[in-house]
Order: structure tokens, then sequence, then C-alpha cells
């Protein structure tokens, strides 16, 4: 009951800031909530309101339990200590309060490919219990810092990584997946490899009614649907057993390690750019039917005004503001580059407090999260973007777009260790595997694409 108060109270903080952070933004920029903002403020406001409540019940059940537990204590004595997600689990007599950490960075005692081997092999139920204990740690660490993870195993080897496979490694740099995490979010739902959603094609109609007890305009709806394909994205890597077992580094941590992040960048990929076929979901750059704007310009005041014009296509069309652009980093840094005719930049810092300023940057440069604003729309750079477009094979993209018209639905990653079919050449088999399902059709009009010999210009 501990961890789940502490839980909610992380995750209300969370809450407040966040809308501290909305507010804080357009107070300083002297403006209103954007739509997209007042949405998300009624959101996290409602979620405050609902963790206020579930708070206060837990702790009235906490009082009562501090109550009763003399009570307790005197018919179920048992042992008790901490455990790392303050937790606690009746076993018999004794509550369990504390496990020490399976699976450890810089210890060989035990191995998380090897565990996953045994349990496949010959079905250890020791292994078995380490892995699951791991599961239970993992997914108690990844809930108090509020992110999403399943600990549901289906098969022998489907059990969640060590949580350490994520820190202090020098890992392969990797882009990360900044327009999948853009656009909206959802679980994806079990059992179907195709989502079906329901689409108004044509609507009806209103109009002036001539004269009195006349019939008035009466005009059919018509629908349709849209198709998103479910898509699986995996990869693997053959180990030998004697790596696994003998080498004073766990591989474990270079290898799903490594899975799990090239897994992201496929993802972001697929949202960008995905061709819509060969199992490829279709990706923002590939929608039909969405705006263009050529950008045959050489400067800043150029690219502001093809902006404004990717801007005035999505109103037109959506009837509704965008609220980000999403630019290739070359293409961020190029525009910090651009000067006005007395050689001042157009572009300045935030905290400079600029006025009649073309766009501001963030007090600092990131890779997640919006780098600034520019023409009203928070900016984010996607390293995932191509740089090889156009006829000259020399352009990048940028993408002006309503963010919260775009669905991304995604499954837990699953990671497996398999020993069959190489078990007479002593290997395992690793694999990292989820499904992912992206819809950016529901309203085309509310993209609009920035091209043109214009981006393939550079610093």
């Amino acid at each position: 009951m501990k961890a789940m108060i502490s839980d909610l109270r992380i995750k209300r903080d969370d809450a407040k800031l966040t809308i501290d952070k909305l507010l804080n933004a357009a107070r300083q920029e002297g403006r209103n909530l954007t739509t997209a903002e007042s949405t998300a403020f009624e959101r996290y406001a409602a979620e405050i309101e609902a963790f206020n409540e579930r708070l206060d019940e837990l702790e009235e059940a906490q009082r009562m339990d501090e109550v009763a537990a003399p009570m307790a204590l005197r018919y179920a004595p048992g042992a008790a200590a901490r455990n790392n997600s303050g937790e606690s689990r009746m076993t018999g007599s004794a509550y369990i309060t504390s496990e020490p950490v399976i699976y450890k960075r810089d210890s060989k005692d035990y191995s998380f490919f090897l565990d996953a081997y045994a349990v496949s092999k010959n079905n250890s139920s020791e292994a078995r219990e380490r892995l699951e204990r791991n599961a239970r740690q993992v997914a108690d660490q990844r809930r108090q810092e509020g992110r999403a993870l399943s600990t549901t195993n289906g098969a022998a080897g489907e059990f969640v990584p060590p949580l350490w496979m994520e820190k202090d490694f020098v890992k392969l740099a990797r882009p990360r997946r900044v327009t999948a995490d853009v656009v909206q979010n959802a679980a994806l739902p079990p059992g179907t490899d195709v989502l079906n959603i329901p689409k108004v094609a044509t609507g009806t109609a209103t109009a002036v009614q001539g004269t009195q007890n006349t019939a008035i305009q009466q005009t059919d709806i018509t629908t349709t649907s849209l198709a998103s394909n479910v898509t699986t994205i995996a990869g693997g890597q053959t180990v030998s057993l004697q790596l696994a077992e003998q080498s004073p580094l766990n591989i474990d941590t270079v290898i799903l390690g490594d899975l799990a992040a090239d897994l992201s960048v496929k993802i972001d990929t697929q949202v960008l750019s995905g061709s819509g076929s060969g199992g490829s979901a279709t990706g923002i750059l590939n929608v039909a039917g969405t705006g263009t704007v050529s950008f045959t310009g050489t400067d800043g005041k150029a690219f502001q005004q093809a902006v404004l014009k990717a801007i005035g296509q999505v109103f037109a069309s959506r009837f509704e503001a965008p609220d980000v652009l999403i630019v290739a980093p070359r293409r961020a840094v190029w525009l910090m580059g651009q000067q006005d005719s007395t050689g001042r930049p157009l572009l300045v810092p935030s905290d400079n407090g600029p006025t009649n300023s073309m766009g501001v940057f963030a007090p600092k440069l990131a890779t997640e999260g919006p780098i600034g604003r520019f023409c009203g729309l928070d900016v984010y750079i996607d390293s995932n973007i191509g740089i090889t477009y156009g006829a000259g094979t020399n352009e990048d993209r940028g993408i002006v777009m309503r963010s919260e018209d775009l669905y991304l639905w995604e499954s837990h990653p699953k990671f497996e260790v398999f020993p069959q079919t190489y078990a007479n050449q002593l290997s395992l088999f690793a694999r990292a595997y989820e499904y992912m399902s992206f819809q950016g059709a529901r309203y085309p009009g509310s993209i609009s694409i920035l091209s043109g010999t214009g981006m393939s210009a550079t610093l």
C-alpha cells in the first residue's frame, strides 16, 4: 500500500509539473493556451483529481491497517524487511518486503540469457523463479518511474530483461524516436492484425428554409473506414554458449539492450517514412492527400514563408491549427545560422527576452522534446528524417502537422532466448520483437510536407 501511495503521489506531482510548464510557457510568451495545450491541461487536471481521490482512499485504508497491525502481528508473526518497491507480500506467516536484485550489471552470479535457456531446455524451476522475480522487480521500478511495461509471460523465454541493461553502458549511438512520441500513443489491442477506424466520408447538410411548412434540407451522411495493418518489427542475434557462460561481462547487456534501442529507431522510421507495402506501415511522408509546400529559397525568411504557407494549408483543410514542426538536425542548425540584413540572427534564445523575433530557442538543445518555437509551432529535431530525398538525392523534409490527429499503437517489446536448432553448435538465439500499427490518414489535411531544392541547403 505504501508503494501504491508513493506511486500515486509521484504521478500526481508529475501531472502538476506538466500543468505548470504549460502555463509558464504561455505566460512567458504572453499568449493563451493553444487548443492542444488546453486539451492537455484538462486531461492532467482530471488525472490530478482522480489521483487525489484514490490517495484519500488508500491513506484511510493505511490508517486502518496501522490500527489493526498489533493484532495482526500477534496472530501472524513473521520476518520483515524492506523491498525495492516498498511492496509487502504475505508468504505463510511472514510479510516479504525485500527481494535482492537478481541480475546485476557487475555480477556473473546469474545470467538472464542462461536462465531463459535453462527454462526452455529443462523447465528449471529455479531459473523460472529468478526470471519471474526479476520481472516483478523491473515492473515495480518502471511503475515508480511512470513507464509502461508488460510482464505477461506466454512462453519460456518471455521475461522482462533486467533494468540495468538500460544504464551505465556505452551503447551504439542511435537516434531517438522523436516523431513516434509526438503523435498520439496507445496500447495495441491484442488478437488482431488490422485496426479499422470508422470515418465519415461525406456529411449531412443544412440550408435556409425558403418558406414556412416546406421541406427542409436533407442530405444523407456516408461513411467509410480506414485500415491500419499491424506491423511486426523483430531482430535477433546468435550467441555462443561459451560467451554466455564464460565471458566476464554479461553479454545480455550488449545484445538485448542494442536490440531494444534499434526497435525504437525502426518504429520511429515507420511513423515517418514507412512505405505502406511489404508489411510496413504508411508513414507520414507517404500518406496520400497531405498538403505540400515547395521550398526553393535560400534564407530563413523564405523558409518562414514556406512554413506559414504549410500552416495555412492545414487550417484550410483541417479547420484546426497545427502544433508542431519536425525537421532534420541539419535543417534546424541551418535555420539557427540565418541572419537578417544587418547580420543579426533571425532566431534568438528565449531567455534573452526577444521581441518581434521569427522564432525562439529553448534554453538548451535537446534530442527529446521541443527545442524552441517557430511561427507559433513547437519545433522538434528528428534524426530519422532522411537527407537523400529529391532529384538530387540531397534534400531533407520538414513536417508541419496537428500531432493529435495521428495515432500510433504499440505492443510491449518482448525478449526471448532459444536453444532450438542451435544445440549441435552450442549456441543460443536471442530475439526481440514488437507489434505496432500507425494511422496518419485520419485527417490527411492536418499534415503539410516541406520539400524542394531549398531543403538541400546546409551551413
